[in-house]
């Protein structure tokens, strides 16, 4: 790490721009994520990031939509649960149904945007920053140990490595949530159609918008696809 003596220097660092990493290193780095998605058994560890974003995305958007956000919570298997107060119908509570499948896509994808700009430590340091913040509202001690991990992490590549092992991090990252965007989507829909899943986000947007489940799906679906296409191209520099 490049030696900093002053708050001016800490804020040229994570402001500045670094150079893009080579083209290998990009595809090294989205094989890496790959790797951390399809194998069933490395998901079912991997998949603990995704609902970080998941819930992390329904909390932030009941909070931009005045809703009360009251705690998150976030479990061995995966799941996860936002708990917000406010009106139980409305424009507010539907975008915040909405928000938790669509949350690492979208985020992945403003991520590859901060990358092919060269702002990677700002995307690390912003992740901390992010997760400090999701700490506050987390309410049981898994969720805690989880996003603790997690912060740490992104902190201590941010503040202790050089710049060639920031990127292929920061790289890892945004891959994984566009890649790992896209699957639970298939597991949410696989779920439905075998063993039903009435409380899933797509069952309540479907009876708060009286819209059918499957076109909640179908949007799920067009947003982690998309934001996977859109911004694997802008990370392969096409």
């Amino acid at each position: 790490m490049e030696n900093i003596s002053s708050i001016g220097d800490l804020w040229d660092r994570v402001t500045g721009i670094q150079p893009a990493p080579d083209t290998w290193l990009v595809v090294a780095t989205g094989v890496i994520a790959l790797a951390a998605v399809l194998p069933h058994r490395v998901w079912r560890l991997s998949r603990n990031a995704v609902t970080i974003a998941h819930e992390a995305g329904h909390g932030l958007v009941a909070l931009l939509s005045g809703r009360r956000l009251e705690g998150i919570r976030l479990h061995s298997d995966t799941s996860g649960l936002t708990v917000s107060r406010g009106k139980p119908t409305g424009l507010g509570m539907i975008l915040t149904a909405a928000a938790g499948y669509t949350a690492p896509s979208l985020i992945g994808l403003g991520g590859a945007e901060l990358l092919v700009s060269g702002h990677i430590t700002a995307l690390l340091w912003g992740a901390t920053a992010l997760l400090a913040a999701l700490l506050v509202m987390v309410r049981n001690a898994y969720g805690v140990l989880t996003v603790v991990l997690a912060g740490g992490a992104f902190f201590l590549v941010s503040w202790f490595t050089d710049a060639e092992v920031q990127a292929g991090f920061a790289y890892v990252v945004v891959w994984f949530l566009l890649i790992g965007g896209v699957r639970p989507v298939f597991e949410l829909q696989r779920k439905r159609r075998r063993e039903g899943a009435a409380d899933s986000d797509a069952d309540q947007l479907s009876r708060l918008t009286n819209a059918p489940a499957a076109v909640w799906l179908l949007f799920f679906h067009a947003v982690s696809i998309s934001a996977l296409i859109g911004g694997g191209r802008w990370l392969l520099g096409r």
